[in-house]
């Protein structure tokens, strides 16, 4: 679904700046007040994780540096590492043209899998002979 703030202003040329509260402001946010976050390893490229925030969790990785999300089985702010130690320092973050997803680049200490293993995304599908095999293994 397209976002009419976020479509007001896509065709803005390369540059231009908008204040950062109108736009998380207009950030289209799931019935739970939640939009996905897809997190990136700064330097590496490698996709860590998909995540969710909701606006004080956006708030708070912005004002600390240290990435914050929601955690929907707890129900509660999450701080990534609070309790591993494996924590995320925010390098940069970007919206999506629609408003409806965000991408952070991190720069991560440890695992960023509750499984040990260096990204969440360790599942490989095989097309060719429709089976899924592990990649890597858990610390």
């Amino acid at each position: 679904m397209k976002n009419n703030y976020f479509e007001s202003i896509e065709g803005s040329e390369s540059g231009k700046s908008f204040a950062l509260q109108d736009l998380i402001d207009e950030l289209n946010f799931n019935s739970q007040g939640l939009i996905p976050v897809i997190t990136q390893d700064a330097t590496s490229k490698q996709v860590l994780m998909l995540a969710w925030m909701n606006k004080d969790s956006i708030d708070q990785t912005l004002s600390t540096g240290r990435m914050t999300y929601w955690s929907r089985s707890r129900e509660k702010l999450w701080i990534k590492g609070e309790t591993s130690g494996h924590i995320q320092s925010l390098e940069s973050m970007q919206l999506d043209c629609d408003g409806d997803a965000i991408l952070c680049l991190v720069n991560q200490v440890g695992m960023a899998c509750h499984t040990g293993r260096d990204h969440c995304f360790y599942f490989k599908v095989n097309r060719k002979n429709m089976s899924v095999s592990v990649m890597g293994s858990a610390a």
